[in-house]
């Protein structure tokens, strides 16, 4: 039994700190002889204890119904189960170890023996379950054997005592009142309005209810809605939380050592594998079953994660409930970023479509391929030969189509949406944060990570618990920090040399096309070279990723960062630095150097021998399209192969290797932690988020190349959603429940890459597109633009002998030197910029002035939220009551109190 009030927490404390302590605290259950010794007593449903003999026995059928999640007395969670494997000579062995142990003084004797390697895991694994049963969790083991192999489950389960004392502990938000459902679905509230038909929507029976919570407090139990029903006043994932929170702080060895945490004894392959159960299995019954009867990972199967729930929305209070508020806010900002692509998306298409539309009618489309031979251009390597302007007049026109006026509009489009997309976004970002009780959550005592505890070389009080702590010097970590950085900046340089190996690719495969005399390949020689090349870039930048993806895990793990938020933020800066330069520099390159150091006849710009690339006859925007087609689409094809397959596969190897122990499926009952112990283990959701905000840089920084990139990935996202949602429900083990207020610190990346977006398509507008210069002579010459394809081209040097007065495009004369059109449109980019830059951020700033970030309706339910947790919580809430409205009605003397609940129907 648990002792009460503060000797209990101070006990506890004790067993969860220090190593040695082996106190009498009586347990709940306990494994002896490798089985489970049930307690002379048990907690019933109502609190009280009764003695074991005196229970009635369950039918058979009753106890069945409940097996899957529960003990075998068929009443008491499974909170949280522990998996080890051994053969079964090693399980013989342990078992006759055990039973030969000889009380408590000899194994206080063993514990100080010096440890043979071979018994360290088995002595690890007693100790660590003997810690786990003196800080009161109840446990039960099961065995599943062959003739050469053993998988051991350890069931464990939080008593109320222990779940109300971390509830508080760990600032659970407990429910004061319940309130009516409020409708944070503004497209389906906008359809309504507007009387269409919403074929999004679909009702998701058992939605959670929706209450004004405060902090937990023990002592204002009886103020909390449902304290009397002890079965269900906790729920499953905060059960979980405060399971994991026993096992990561329960010692298991020397705490000198920092043997502490059942994460470090999975690092040690003590433990395979330590997971809550899933609440049943997700596929429909056989037999007809009424919607309101399917257990909660059933509903999330049958309307989130099978594929025709492509369109529906997604029901995101049954993904907080099950999966804890972590997941969640990563699958509510994945579905509001989708539809805010829809918009994006349409107008994308309709400029593409106007621009195939108005093809034909391009004046300086049309010049080309009227000229005939009348402009010859320069050869465009040593080795070629002189060619006709003519010969390009397909890509000229399809040119067109990725440079027009209608792509300037749609890049300014889609800088205004990245911003109000942003603002939006937090604005439902703290909605649901103050719905799913976790707006001012934050973590204030986090504790040591179990890598940065093993190898920490010092012992040091926490400034805050005043606990001691491994610690790690701050300037040693300081100087692995710098030299990690020399690290990252060798790889960035990799990178560098791996895209100018690509450019030279590009320029020999563009000579052997000219060299095959065949003039289809001729004219298309820039473009066969340049989607080669792209695929060949599109293959080492996944290479690289991948390389660079664990040089940056083991990178932070030397760097030694204290705590898990401070790893992952590191890891996180590391991997997306680097994937920045490798997804982007390639475009980058050919968006805003490719074309710039040419040169002219006789005065040609070279890198190692060879001439710089120049834009290719339909321009750099085309190359650029074609470049972030490949790239984008491809690795998302990529991804999305390897999300589907991949699990699929490992799920099948892991459950072969099940099988081989408790049998074939259809001659064996598989319980539920044997089903579960089938799956994989979930990988988070840093390569998620990392493929979803790649994809974000691609569609606003370089959207004036490509006005289809946000169909590409909105079609890419419908997809995704259904392959996230099955790969959690259906085939990871079900992740320990994690608190979240945002995204993290992906929302600073994404704020980063919005701001950059606007710059980079300034840019791009301004010296990469023909919208300028043609604006330009419109103004000055022709309005029509008739000439213009002629006034582009400037004539050879009068000193080049090869091919007298051929030409090539650019603004010089004779000499070679820049015309007055020249240093004007120069002036005009430039101003352009500055302009387009300045419009944007102020519109912006307007936006974020104009649209706070918390609605005045949430205000609102702050406020009465914060009224009523004063109320409950405050020491003498009955005399406040009275004299905050005595003193409203002008009167004096009691007053009747009402209820702080309200009946839920």
């Amino acid at each position: 039994m648990l002792r009460k009030g503060s000797e209990m927490q101070k006990k506890d404390k004790e067993v969860l700190l220090d190593l040695d302590y082996e106190g009498s605290i009586k347990s709940y259950g306990s494994l002896q002889n490798g089985s489970f010794s049930a307690p002379k007593s048990f907690l019933d449903a109502s609190g009280d204890m009764v003695d074991r003999d005196s229970i009635q026995i369950q039918s058979k059928d009753d106890i069945n119904l409940q097996m899957g999640n529960y003990f075998r007395d068929g009443r008491t969670k499974i909170d949280f189960v522990l998996v080890w494997e051994t053969s079964s000579q090693e399980s013989r062995q342990e078992k006759e170890r055990t039973t030969n142990e000889e009380g408590e003084a000899s194994t206080n004797v063993e514990l100080n023996r010096p440890e043979p390697k071979k018994t360290r895991p088995v002595q690890w694994r007693e100790r660590f379950v003997r810690n786990l049963e003196s800080a009161g969790l109840l446990t039960e083991k099961e065995e599943t054997t062959n003739e050469s192999r053993t998988i051991h489950f350890l069931k464990l389960n939080v008593p109320w005592e222990v779940m109300v004392f971390y509830a508080e502990e760990l600032s659970f938000r407990a429910p004061l009142q319940a309130q009516p459902y409020l409708d944070f679905n503004y497209s389906a509230h906008l359809l309504r309005r507007l009387c269409i038909p919403n074929i999004m929507l679909e009702p998701v029976p058992n939605r959670p209810l929706d209450y004004y919570t405060c902090a937990f407090r023990k002592s204002k139990m009886e103020n909390f809605l449902g304290s009397h029903d002890r079965e269900n006043f906790f729920t499953n994932t905060q059960r979980h939380r405060v399971a994991y929170e026993i096992l990561t702080r329960t010692v298991y060895g020397k705490r000198k050592n920092a043997q502490v945490g059942v994460d470090r004894l999975l690092n040690e392959g003590v433990y395979t594998a330590a997971f809550p159960l899933h609440e049943g299995y997700y596929k429909l019954p056989t037999y007809g079953v009424h919607p309101e009867e399917l257990n909660r990972r059933q509903i999330l199967y049958q309307y989130w994660a099978r594929w025709r729930n492509w369109h529906k929305y997604q029901p995101l209070d049954h993904i907080r409930e099950y999966f804890g508020e972590k997941i969640a806010f990563y699958f509510a900002w994945l579905g509001f970023y989708t539809t805010w692509l829809l918009p994006a998306a349409l107008v994308g298409t309709l400029v593409f479509v106007s621009g195939l539309i108005s093809m034909n009618t391009d004046t300086a489309a049309k010049e080309i391929c009227n000229s005939g031979g009348t402009y010859l251009m320069c050869p465009l390597c040593n080795t070629c030969k002189a060619w006709n302007v003519s010969d390009i007049c397909t890509m000229a026109k399809i040119g067109y189509l990725f440079d027009h006026a209608g792509t300037v509009f749609f890049s300014i489009f889609m800088s205004f949406w990245a911003i109000s997309f942003l603002e939006y976004w937090k604005r439902k970002m703290v909605t649901l944060a103050h719905h799913w009780d976790c707006m001012e959550f934050h973590e204030e005592e986090e504790r040591p990570r179990p890598e940065f505890a093993a190898m920490a070389t010092m012992m040091e009080p926490n400034p805050v618990t005043g606990v001691k702590e491994p610690y790690f010097p701050k300037r040693t970590q300081l100087s692995r920090m710098l030299t990690g950085s020399m690290v990252i900046i060798i790889m960035l340089c990799v990178v560098m040399i791996f895209l100018v190996t690509v450019v030279m690719c590009r320029g020999i495969i563009t000579v052997m096309m000219f060299h095959t005399r065949n003039h289809l390949l001729q004219i298309e020689a820039g473009t066969i070279a340049n989607i080669l090349s792209s695929i060949v870039n599109l293959c080492l930048i996944l290479l690289m990723g991948r390389i660079y993806t664990a040089l940056a895990e083991q990178l932070t793990k030397w760097e030694m960062p204290r705590t898990q938020t401070q790893y992952e933020n590191a890891f996180i800066f590391k991997v997306f630095i680097f994937q920045f330069v490798n997804f982007y520099s390639s475009p980058f390159y050919v968006a805003f150097f490719k074309g710039r150091f040419v040169g002219y006849p006789n005065n040609y710009g070279t890198l190692f021998g060879m001439r710089n690339e120049d834009c290719g006859p339909g321009g750099c925007l085309i190359e650029l399209a074609q470049q972030l087609f490949i790239i984008m689409v491809g690795k998302q094809f990529i991804n999305n192969v390897q999300e589907f397959v991949i699990p699929k596969v490992r799920v099948w190897l892991q459950k072969r290797g099940v099988y081989k122990v408790i049998g074939a499926k259809e001659t064996v009952e598989i319980h539920r932690w044997e089903e579960d112990y089938q799956l994989v283990k979930s990988e988070g959701l840093f390569e998620e988020y990392l493929e979803m905000v790649l994809q974000f840089g691609f569609i606003t920084i370089f959207v004036a190349a490509c006005p289809l990139a946000p169909l590409f990935a909105l079609l890419n996202n419908w997809v995704e959603i259904r392959l996230d949602a099955h790969k959690f429900v259906c085939e990871y083990q079900r992740p320990v429940a994690e608190r979240a207020q945002n995204i993290g610190v992906w929302l600073n990346i994404l704020e980063i890459l919005s701001h950059m977006s606007v710059t980079a398509n300034a840019f791009l507008i301004a010296f990469t597109a023909d919208f300028l210069p043609r604006l330009l002579y419109k103004y000055k010459f022709d309005n029509e633009l008739h000439g213009y394809m002629n006034f582009t081209l400037a004539y050879a040097p009068l000193n080049y002998t090869d091919y007298p007065l051929c030409r090539y495009k650019d603004f010089r004369d004779n000499n070679g030197n820049y015309t007055l059109f020249y240093w004007e449109l120069l002036a005009i980019r430039l101003g352009f910029i500055i302009a387009f830059e300045h419009v944007v951020f102020f519109v912006l700033r307007a936006i974020e002035w104009v649209i706070p970030d918390v609605p005045e309706s949430l205000e609102v339910k702050i406020k009465r939220e914060r009224y009523l947790a004063k109320q409950a919580l405050a020491e003498n809430h009955e005399v406040l009551f009275q004299g905050v409205t005595a003193a409203t009605l002008g009167t004096s003397g009691p007053v009747n109190r009402p209820s702080l609940r309200t009946n839920v129907t």
